[in-house]
């Protein structure tokens, strides 16, 4: 679903934005942390907070990250993970790429299945990492 090129993009410390659709029927987007693992977007977070509840309501959501030029996008159906094996993982992903993140009794994890994929030259396959019309 995504190259190597991609999967090295996504070890790097970047940011991203979650977006979901709140009650009222518009766009809540919110900087994040996410980790991708064998298809599986990863975002920890508190019980209770909005784009968790958004999330949850929906059943949907997207992530994009972007650094320069190079930019990847998932989107898919999400669902809330609070058993501790699925904390555990998601805060052991999440500690490798970016830092170990404060003990929070109440974190919780977003877990968004990828459907869909786009990106900048070379994050997915057969989009050729250098296109004559690319910036």
């Amino acid at each position: 679903m995504i190259t190597d090129a991609a999967r090295a993009f996504l070890a790097e410390r970047h940011l991203a934005t979650l977006s979901t659709i709140d009650r009222r029927g518009r766009i809540h987007a919110v900087p994040v942390g996410i980790t991708y693992l064998d298809g599986i977007v990863r975002i920890i977070g508190s019980r209770g907070s909005q784009k968790f509840l958004n999330a949850e309501r929906s059943g949907r959501a997207s992530v994009n990250t972007v650094d320069g030029a190079r930019w990847i996008s998932f989107e898919g159906p999400v669902a809330l993970r609070t058993d501790a094996d699925s904390v555990a993982l998601a805060v052991e992903l999440y500690a490798a790429r970016y830092r170990q993140p404060r003990p929070n009794p109440e974190r919780i994890v977003l877990e968004l299945t990828v459907e869909r994929v786009l990106g900048s030259a070379g994050m997915r396959p057969g989009v050729p990492a250098s296109r004559p019309d690319a910036p």
